[in-house]
């Protein structure tokens, strides 16, 4: 796992799936932590158009560039579409925060060839790994 880890961590953009506009939610502060750090940050939510002045797609299809990373803040059982969303637009990782455990998804991420990390959170991993 621990190399698995690594390799997203080099990669440089992620879509964030679930970001909220609120800076007091995980998802804002983990995204913003990541953009300060030189990651480019895709904010994905169907309700939003933009999010901390980036724009907001309202799912990952809409994204009219290759993601590398597609890091979930949704509840367990929304990650099955998302995983296979994933796989449909190419990226190279999937993520889904802590708390987060879909074995589905990791099987449909998985097989299709993607970088997988569940339930372990993309901003505490960066700052023990690279900060």
């Amino acid at each position: 796992m621990e190399m698995t880890i690594q390799k997203i961590l080099d990669f440089k953009t992620i879509a964030v799936v679930g970001m909220s506009p609120k800076p007091v939610r995980a998802s804002y502060g983990v995204a913003m932590y990541l953009a300060s750090q030189g990651y480019t940050i895709v904010p994905v939510n169907p309700g939003q158009d933009e999010i901390a002045g980036l724009k907001c797609y309202h799912s990952l299809e809409e994204i009219p560039f290759p993601v590398d990373v597609v890091d979930v803040f949704r509840r367990p059982e929304a990650c099955v579409p998302i995983a296979t969303s994933a796989v449909k637009i190419g990226a190279k990782a999937l993520w889904l925060q802590e708390g987060i455990i879909n074995d589905e998804a990791a099987s449909i991420a998985k097989d299709a060839g993607l970088l997988f990390i569940q339930n372990k959170c993309l901003l505490k991993e960066h700052r023990r790994l690279k900060a």
